[in-house]
């Protein structure tokens, strides 16, 4: 007697082998029989029909930022919308352990900076049930959830841990210092971390404006800190980075991962200052491997980029004087100040506080350091309608930008981008790729993907809420790149299943999920292809404290099943939570099966 069955099932089963037609047994939390379709024998106490359905592993995502949310929410949505199964947190070397009792507000305004998760939520919703690293660990164990976690050490809880303000502020650490934070990694990783994040990355700021602790870390501190791991036995080292200079960056990572043996990951992402730079990352990370070093480049499957309305945390009106006078106001009385004409109008004529006559510019008109600022207000031929036909479209034709409709209305563009976040009842969003992104299309994607070293990441689930949505990329693997891509190349079924389920599982050590054959764990989608979509966003408060963030709903995950339970069934939680915290590395479990 099985606990489950799934009959007629067009199967992806996660190795990259072709398509089949199978039926697939599961009992106690593991997949017991995959044989061809009326092969079985046996009942089940549930049966699923999957005809004409899609059956992979459960997603596996290496990249999120639930640190606080895991502590309250047992579905980490929107992830759990998106049939992610297992979700790898701690990234960015930002996190909530280890901590001290008195440093919680600066963690959370750490978090809040980098991730743009509201603090006010943080600070209601998190308990701080701990202090040491493995106390955290002990404390999410004890919270049901509906699909399983896995943690890694953050670089800047760490150094602050053991520095204090010399930490926070970036101060070069001593010998002490670094025996010390490699204490507590080590600590860390025996207790169950996957591994260790940091960011040297100049985007990664702190609410005060400071970058995140570690982010000028010297070689000594960064080795010291692997050596650690390496006593742990196990574990990944994680960073987003600059690279800059890119040979000394890879020279230590090359050096570290040599001289310890564990993987080493930074985020690639293509820099449209430098439209070709990504090749030679890649070129210079294929390098390394040949001489020995085990570096994989994890990349994004889309432009992360800001998703700009009248709700985000930005959009081409924020910095206009025009519109600080509205910016307090709640959003169904500044909606109806914008419906105004005389509203309309100031805006639309108006410019952002830098382009004042009262401000000191530079020589191309702007100020320096309102790079950005200039690129979210006055960016238009790389501001996009995000809704086409219904469906948002993260990969539109440069003739569909701002500026070209102007150009081609004859309208000021400052018009057209105010009309359109004014469509939907003033529920209009406008994409603004902000990398990724420099030739207007995915092609360099397709690149990225097809080399051997390269991980599909950066989904950065739970964060940035008030203007970013990406945690639906591994729904956006199979319904643009596999299905719907027309500008450019697609994706094989099979390889792109892979690359989401055992590609990532196994870079992080998770041995026992990933695929579907025996042994391995139950982990399973069930996906009418065909009517897979990923839906408008929309501004919701339900955090902790009215907390906001923008969320996609997504429809034609059928079933999605953690460790042989139901735990979505048509994008819904069944409120079953067969979730668990995941310690250390993982592997399948044959042998069980076969002694039964």
């Amino acid at each position: 007697m099985f606990d489950l069955i799934i009959r007629n099932a067009k199967l992806v089963d996660g190795t990259g082998a072709p398509a089949r037609e199978a039926d697939i047994a599961i009992k106690d939390g593991l997949i017991a029989e995959v044989g061809a379709v009326g092969s079985l024998e046996g009942t089940a106490t549930t049966e699923i029909d999957a005809r004409g359905d899609l059956v992979t592993p459960g997603w596996v995502d290496i990249h999120t930022h639930y640190d606080g949310q895991v502590t309250w929410d047992p579905y980490l949505l929107p992830s759990g919308w998106n049939g992610v199964t297992t979700a790898v947190m701690g990234n960015c070397g930002v996190g909530f352990a280890p901590a001290k009792p008195d440093s919680h507000d600066w963690l959370i305004g750490l978090m809040e900076g980098v991730e743009d998760i509201p603090g006010a939520a943080l600070a209601e919703g998190i308990t701080w049930d701990w202090e040491t690293f493995p106390e955290y660990l002990d404390a999410l164990e004890k919270q049901p959830r509906a699909l399983d976690v896995a943690t890694q050490i953050p670089h800047g809880a760490v150094r602050a841990y053991v520095m204090g303000e010399r930490g926070a502020n970036n101060e070069a650490a001593t010998y002490d210092d670094i025996e010390a934070m490699a204490a507590i990694v080590e600590e860390g990783i025996r207790a169950g971390a996957l591994g260790f994040s940091t960011s040297r990355t100049m985007l990664h700021l702190a609410k005060d404006g400071k970058p995140v602790p570690g982010t000028f870390a010297n070689k000594d501190e960064l080795i010291g800190i692997a050596e650690a791991m390496q006593r742990g036995g196990h574990g990944i080292f994680e960073m987003a980075s600059d690279l800059n200079p890119a040979e000394e960056e890879f020279g230590w990572m090359a050096e570290m991962s040599q001289k310890t043996g564990l993987p080493v990951s930074y985020a690639l992402l293509q820099n449209p200052m430098d439209k070709d730079g990504w090749r030679k990352l890649l070129k210079m990370t294929d390098e390394a491997v040949a001489d020995g070093a085990n570096i994989k480049a994890q990349i994004a499957l889309r432009a992360p980029g800001l998703i700009l309305g009248w709700e985000s945390t930005v959009h081409p009106f924020s910095l206009h004087p025009e519109y600080l006078l509205l910016a307090d106001l709640s959003p169904e009385e500044r909606l109806e100040k914008l419906r105004d004409p005389a509203v309309r109008e100031s805006l639309i004529n108006g410019a952002p506080y830098f382009m004042q006559e009262n401000n000191t510019h530079d020589g191309d008109g702007l100020p320096s350091g309102n790079g950005v600022g200039a690129l979210i207000t006055l960016g238009f031929d790389n501001m996009f309608r995000l809704m086409q036909d219904g469906v948002p479209d993260y990969e539109p034709e440069g003739k569909d930008s701002v500026a070209e409709i102007a150009k081609a209305d004859g309208k000021p563009p400052a018009e057209i981008v105010f009309d359109m976040l004014m469509e939907n009842d003033g529920k209009g969003y406008v994409f603004l790729p902000l990398l990724n992104y420099a030739n207007q299309n995915y092609d360099h994607i397709y690149e990225m993907f097809h080399n051997e070293n390269t991980v599909l990441s950066l989904s950065d689930g739970g964060a940035h809420c008030g203007v970013i949505t990406d945690a639906s990329f591994p729904t956006y693997l199979l319904s643009h790149w596999v299905r719907d891509r027309a500008r450019g190349d697609r994706f094989n079924l099979e390889q792109a299943v892979a690359a989401q389920t055992r590609s990532t599982a196994t870079l992080y050590g998770l041995h026992d999920r990933g695929t579907i054959a025996p042994g391995m764990k139950a982990d399973v989608n069930i996906i009418d292809f065909d009517a897979l979509q990923i839906h408008e966003p929309k501004m919701v408060h339900d955090l902790p404290a009215g907390g906001r963030r923008l969320i996609q709903e997504i429809s034609g995950y059928r079933y999605t099943i953690v460790s042989g339970v139901i735990t979505y069934e048509d994008g819904k939680p069944t409120g079953k939570l067969p979730g668990k915290l995941i310690r250390g590395i993982q592997h399948a479990d044959a042998e069980k099966l076969a002694a039964e």
